[in-house]
């Protein structure tokens, strides 16, 4: 039995704006939690995809044979460890269905551009697969990540894929930063709340803010920014965040 991810395409309820925004939702667990967010995109014309992480929500959590392990069940990311070889690496299921997802859409509809809004794992997802794909033009990291220099505490050191050293040592968090806020009409963006229960929380992105936005500027092509949302004391994406991504996505 394989990993299987459910995406959900999801319509505007009146006119199309013709425009698609990716959400993905952190290991809080399905879509669903994403649910004000979404209708707040639903209701402003654009179409969602919307996602939940692998082995979470709606996704299987597969039983998977391996040798001289026997039987195991999987059901947490840092189980993922397990299935990594010279010709496999699990961050796969990360981001491949993302992948298949825009290649069909492309394929049967007509967007004129795809954005991607991310909560906590979701954020990090966010982070990560704009680096990789150049057809998302904006992309929002709520709660996503910092580079693993400022991870001073356990709740910020995240689950498997956020330190998976393979994949950090191709490209580093700082790199992925300029790669997804490079190209035309391409922007990487930062929201952190500064009184977040859950995970980076505070201003630690201070540390790096202007060195990327530097870096980003002087390849003349793509934007970089951070923003800090005060207006809560919550592990979430608040109405002052949802405004923001509008205000930017729409310029």
């Amino acid at each position: 039995m394989s990993h299987r991810t459910n995406s959900y395409h999801l319509f505007p309820f009146e006119s199309s704006n013709n425009k698609l925004i990716i959400y993905h939702q952190g290991h809080g667990g399905d879509f669903y939690k994403g649910k004000d967010t979404i209708q707040f995109f639903l209701e402003k014309n654009y179409s969602v995809l919307a996602f939940s992480m692998p082995l979470l929500g709606m996704n299987n959590q597969p039983i998977i044979n391996i040798e001289n392990l026997g039987s195991i069940k999987f059901f947490d990311h840092d189980q993922f460890q397990l299935l990594e070889s010279e010709n496999f690496s699990p961050l796969s299921y990360f981001f491949t269905p993302i992948n298949y997802s825009l290649n069909y859409l492309e394929i049967n509809h007509n967007f004129k551009n795809y954005h991607m809004v991310g909560i906590s794992g979701g954020g990090w997802t966010s982070t990560i697969y704009p680096a990789l794909d150049t057809r998302i033009s904006k992309s929002f990291a709520v709660s996503g990540s910092l580079p693993l220099s400022l991870r001073i505490n356990s709740q910020d050191l995240g689950d498997y894929e956020q330190i998976q050293p393979e994949l950090y040592k191709i490209a580093n968090y700082s790199e992925l930063y300029v790669m997804s806020s490079y190209g035309v009409d391409r922007s990487f963006n930062q929201i952190f709340n500064k009184y977040d229960p859950c995970c980076f929380a505070a201003t630690l992105f201070n540390e790096y803010e202007s060195k990327i936005s530097n870096i980003v500027s002087k390849l003349n092509l793509g934007d970089f920014n951070v923003y800090l949302d005060e207006t809560h004391k919550e592990h979430k994406i608040s109405e002052y965040a949802q405004e923001l991504i509008l205000e930017r996505i729409a310029q």
